[in-house]
């Protein structure tokens, strides 16, 4: 169902447009998660880590893929709140142009070099070659996870977060499904658990696909939007790769970190990757939030509503800040509970590095609410190299704590690394915002209610 969020209650619809966002992410992480939780309490805590331990390497590049299709899709939602409806069909075609271009290219990629990056990174002999059968299936099938965020965030664009949803819902049961089939009854392992992943993810692709070709109009392409158009090309990569290169940057400083909490043992590696997913999926309401208000910014940047866009960013704040309370508190008090998702009761060691975990990130979850609502809201106005920026300022701190406190203070030190990278993003990220801010109330009418302005405007993001 399209949505136009350019006008109405804001707070109202950002909420309404981010709950089957929430409950989205929910399941994406959930099926994300289902790899490990079933691994680990199937064939043991070795597999777990082997699994745990590509973490970092497949947010490097699956995070990019991500990224770039979230990207993409911040044209679209620009268009269709300027009513721009040729445009936005053009963007499209020409987003499809690049992404099998950049698709293929990230596969052939990582297929050459995916075993020595593992290497490089010190990944324990013992658990190696089980995390080499894992990650490259998921680097072979990275073209239906390209294929499900681009098709998932054109509906999402529109202002449909409900689709997608229950397309990702049909897709998680079917991954579970998958996972004990191939792992218990195939005898496939970890491979069969990262088989079930790209099943998933290519099943709820196709769902989404024949959902747009019978509901979504908007999205029926011509045969006079299929003609490559340089200036969409540059627009499109202007605000897809910074988004890109904000998921890999900060990769890079995980990556840096993994190789030091790899030098801890086994029993950290499968702690801190555990945990980690643990503290994800408590946070993907949150990630929904700012998803939610990367679209409302975008319509209404096209709709040439710079005053309402700002006042819907302030009510997202409020809203993560609520929820910031809840899953802080849940971190505190049910982390050991948590940790038997995924391991046995009789891992006390595992079990104890996991709370504590969750105990020292579940403290600074506010920073991190901050990092989602200022970052998507950036991007969401069209402006994309702050929000890499931000990346960047994630990266240098995750390596400094990997490089010098890891070594020194051990697991502790691995665990504050994510709270101060979101700091360190959030103390650009603020201020940009309302440099933003100000910048386009420059170029576009102050009124709240205006309905002119589009993206036709010299709108000169930073």
């Amino acid at each position: 169902m399209v949505k136009d969020m350019t006008y109405g209650n804001s707070a109202k619809q950002i909420l309404f447009f981010a709950l089957p966002l929430m409950v989205g992410n929910i399941f994406q992480q959930f099926y994300n998660m289902a790899d490990s939780m079933i691994v680990g309490k199937t064939l043991g805590t070795d597999a777990l880590g082997a699994v745990c331990s590509t973490g970092s390497l497949n947010f490097l590049i699956i995070g990019f893929v991500t990224g770039l299709a979230s990207g993409f899709c911040i044209p679209v939602a620009q268009f269709f709140g300027a009513k721009d409806y040729r445009n936005l069909r053009r963007s499209v075609t020409n987003m499809i142009y690049l992404a099998v271009g950049i698709t293929a290219v990230l596969t052939l990629l990582t297929a050459l070099f995916t075993d020595d990056v593992l290497r490089l990174l010190g990944t324990p002999y013992d658990i190696y070659e089980d995390a080499y059968d894992y990650i490259i299936v998921i680097f072979l099938g990275m073209a239906a996870t390209m294929f499900y965020n681009i098709l998932a965030g054109l509906l999402r664009a529109l202002g449909d977060s409900r689709s997608p949803l229950i397309f990702l819902i049909i897709a998680s049961v079917i991954n579970i499904g998958l996972d004990f089939f191939l792992i218990l009854v195939c005898d496939m392992g970890v491979m069969g658990a990262g088989i079930a992943t790209v099943i998933a993810q290519a099943i709820s692709g196709i769902l989404c696909l024949i959902y747009i070709i019978k509901k979504s109009t908007l999205l029926h392409l011509q045969k006079s939007d299929w003609i490559p158009s340089r200036q969409m090309i540059k627009k499109l990569l202007y605000l897809g790769l910074p988004m890109a290169l904000q998921f890999s940057i900060t990769a890079v400083g995980g990556l840096i970190l993994q190789q030091s909490v790899n030098s801890l043992g086994k029993a950290a590696v499968s702690a801190v990757g555990a945990g980690n997913k643990t503290s994800m999926m408590l946070t993907q309401p949150m990630e929904a939030m700012g998803v939610a208000l990367a679209t409302f910014c975008g319509q209404n940047l096209g709709a040439g509503k710079i005053d309402r866009a700002r006042r819907g960013v302030h009510q997202g704040l409020l809203m993560i800040m609520v929820y910031v309370a809840v899953c802080t508190l849940a971190s505190l008090c049910f982390g050991q509970y948590l940790a038997l998702l995924f391991v046995t009761a009789d891992e006390l060691v595992v079990i104890g590095d996991i709370h504590r975990l969750l105990t020292i990130v579940g403290t600074f979850y506010w920073s991190l609410g901050i990092l989602f609502v200022y970052r998507n809201a950036v991007q969401g106005l069209g402006y994309g190299v702050p929000a890499m920026a931000a990346g960047l300022f994630e990266l240098i701190a995750r390596a400094l704590i990997g490089i010098f406190a890891v070594p020194v203070f051990g697991f502790e030190a691995a665990c504050i690394a994510g709270p101060i990278a979101w700091i360190a993003a959030d103390i650009l990220l603020i201020p940009v915002f309302y440099i933003v801010i100000h910048k386009l109330r420059k170029l576009y009418p102050s009124s709240e209610e205006a309905d002119s302005g589009s993206l036709t405007s010299a709108v000169r993001p930073v």
